[in-house]
């Protein structure tokens, strides 16, 4: 029967076939595209970095949801920039760039990051000029959709944006904004401001038949940010988390929270004290849940044997979270569905 439902196309529930099996390739969200390119990179012989490095590149390239590569997530002067990372969970290397502009291939600049310097994260004006040094070419970001997207916001009063404590109210209108002599102090509205079609990031883990893993993001970021702002998605251990004696990890949602709480290492780390990677993803959820209820996320954890799983926290507008599998106990890369906690 699981077998029929999956060549119908139909949802699988989290859990129902999830029995361990290696390799397997978990991505965050329905992306199907990016889960069967990194699937046929493993097929075809190549790396678990190899299988990352193409499986985000691909969303990249399909401009997945708007939220990664270019053309999407326009900041306040209305430029697009990409944030991206890639780990080796054999050696603990990671490779991440930030802020990086004009160049699309934001995880590709990241692969090489590792394999060409000493370094960890290249930021801004530096990373792209790094990455014209190792080949790749500039080109605009910018399109007619986040041209569109840029010029709504401004016609919309620049709402929502992300400033706060200062003047002019910057929940009325745009700046040029100056701070305010009182600060005070509030809880964050954030899952408001968000919306939950605004996905951020693709995040992905590939564990090979060995037990080796590998995780990577990429993304364009959150939408109408401070030039400048660099969220969970490039930072190791927050967007994303490998470990080849444990597992990894990969986080999605609001940025600005999530990486607080390093909660894609921390998922890691439950499942190397043997707990089972849904409920590792739960209670990396429900530790976020005690600071901020309202926070806008999800995360995907696997751990060296196969097994995997999802969790998410559970607010209006987002009670389910879906994410891709692909290991050989599937007919082909399917996608899934969890309940939020």
């Amino acid at each position: 029967v699981t077998v029929a439902l999956l060549f119908l196309g139909v949802l699988t529930p989290a859990g129902a076939a999830s029995a361990a099996a290696l390799p397997v390739v978990i991505n965050t969200w329905a992306f199907r595209t990016a889960a069967e390119t990194a699937w046929r990179v493993l097929e075809l012989g190549g790396s678990e970095l190899d299988a990352v490095e193409r499986g985000c590149g691909q969303c990249e390239i399909d401009q997945c949801d708007g939220s990664v590569g270019y053309g999407g997530s326009p900041d306040e002067s209305g430029e697009t920039t990409l944030d991206a990372m890639i780990m080796d969970g054999n050696t603990m290397e990671v490779g991440a760039v930030a802020d990086l502009r004009r160049v699309k291939n934001a995880i590709g600049v990241a692969r090489k990051v590792i394999e060409y310097t000493k370094h960890t994260l290249l930021v801004g004006e530096s990373a792209s000029l790094f990455a014209v040094k190792m080949g790749f070419p500039y080109e605009d970001l910018t399109t007619q959709k986040s041209l569109s997207l840029y010029s709504e916001w401004l016609n919309q009063s620049c709402q929502p944006n992300y400033w706060k404590n200062v003047v002019p109210d910057s929940s009325k209108s745009c700046g040029p904004y100056k701070r305010r002599e009182e600060v005070t102090y509030k809880e964050e509205q954030t899952s408001s401001q968000r919306s939950v079609h605004n996905h951020d990031t693709i995040g992905m883990v590939v564990i090979g038949v060995s037990g080796t893993v590998a995780s990577g993001t990429s993304t364009n970021g959150a939408i109408h940010k401070l030039p400048g702002r660099v969220g969970d998605s490039p930072i190791a251990g927050a967007g994303s988390y490998a470990d080849s004696t444990a597992g990894g990890a990969a986080a999605t949602g609001d940025g600005d929270i999530m990486m607080r709480f390093l909660p894609s290492y921390q998922a890691v780390e439950y499942m190397r004290m043997g707990t089972d990677p849904t409920v590792a993803c739960q209670k990396v959820i429900s530790r976020i849940q005690k600071y901020a209820p309202k926070f806008f996320g999800a995360i995907i954890c696997a751990n060296t044997t196969g097994s995997y799983g999802a969790a998410c926290n559970k607010i209006p507008g987002f009670t389910q979270f879906h994410f891709m599998v692909s290991n050989p106990l599937l007919s082909r890369p399917t996608e899934q569905v969890v309940d939020c906690i």
